[in-house]
């Protein structure tokens, strides 16, 4: 399973009914806390360390002032969330090597704590990064929390006006993807496509279901050898996963996980996960191959 946030310790400074009734209110919010930071960030940890900053900004607040405490808690957590958005983004500037989100265990919570599952695929995770971190918020609560224009204004201190211009901005800079609910079938299927393709050797016979211009993109990070640059085309796709079946997967253990609400491919090496294989697919076809190595990124995953 994925890591999620821990459990706060309990404040001494309260007394117990208070400490009950706090931690309670917490407690029954955070994993949309957790939804919201983790599609904001990307990052497992980022995430975490944004819910408790959260439950400190909780503990020192005056509770009997908080009319609705979700509201209150899921305001703090996205503006804090849009904070540490814009530190992160400066950081990816010197990440060696494509960067991809660190992928998510959702065998539990396909929807990671969302009523709705978009905006958390790794595709879309990527898309949002052509985003302000305003205007990602905004996408969020509105694509994956299905909150209305208002109460989004609510939470950002903006106008509804504002917020609705803001949307139609990242849609308009996300391109044509939509956030729509995709197959898991059609993928898994594929996954068990190339499982057979490169146990028998012959991963050419795979292309026939890559998108012309498909993209691979693999993420190292710098802690493990790994292309420092995105492959495209039918050709260098397929001489790389090639490559990666004979460097990773030859003699090591494959299953299929849920990763980030959809099927994913993990490999696993003395019981720990090395790699994950994840496509984004679209009518039938692969228009990108995320490969993600970085062993930072693959601590949510192990043997079962």
């Amino acid at each position: 399973m994925t890591s999620r946030p821990t459990a706060p310790e309990r404040p001494g400074a309260l007394d117990e009914t208070e400490d009950a009734g706090a931690l309670d209110a917490f407690l029954a919010v955070r994993p949309q806390l957790f939804g919201i930071a983790y599609r904001m960030l990307g990052g497992v940890a980022e995430a975490e360390d944004v819910v408790q900053d959260a439950w400190v900004r909780w503990q020192g607040t005056d509770r009997e002032a908080v009319q609705n405490p979700a509201a209150f808690l899921t305001t703090v957590t996205t503006r804090l969330a849009i904070s540490a958005a814009t530190s992160a983004r400066a950081r990816r500037e010197t990440y060696v090597g494509p960067w991809l989100p660190e992928p998510v265990d959702t065998s539990d919570d396909p929807a990671l704590g969302a009523e709705r599952a978009e905006a958390l695929e790794l595709a879309t995770l990527l898309l949002l990064e052509r985003l302000t971190p305003l205007e990602r918020a905004v996408y969020v609560l509105r694509e994956a929390f299905g909150y209305p224009h208002r109460r989004v204004g609510e939470i950002l201190g903006l106008s509804e006006a504002n917020t609705r211009q803001l949307a139609r901005r990242a849609r308009e800079r996300l391109g044509s993807r939509e956030a729509v609910p995709v197959d898991p079938g059609e993928h898994r299927r594929l996954l068990d496509e190339f499982v057979a393709a490169a146990h028998e050797g012959d991963l050419a016979r795979f292309e026939r279901f890559l998108a012309d211009d498909v993209v691979a993109r693999p993420d190292g990070g710098g802690r493990v050898h790994a292309s420092k640059v995105e492959l495209v085309g039918l050709a260098r796709v397929s001489l790389f996963l090639d490559n990666v079946w004979r460097k990773y997967w030859d003699a090591d253990q494959v299953r299929v996980v849920e990763a980030n609400g959809l099927p994913a491919l993990l490999v696993e090496r003395d019981g720990e996960a090395v790699a994950l294989l994840a496509l984004d697919v679209a009518g039938g076809r692969v228009e990108h191959v995320y490969v993600q190595v970085n062993p930072d990124k693959l601590a949510g995953f192990g043997a079962r």
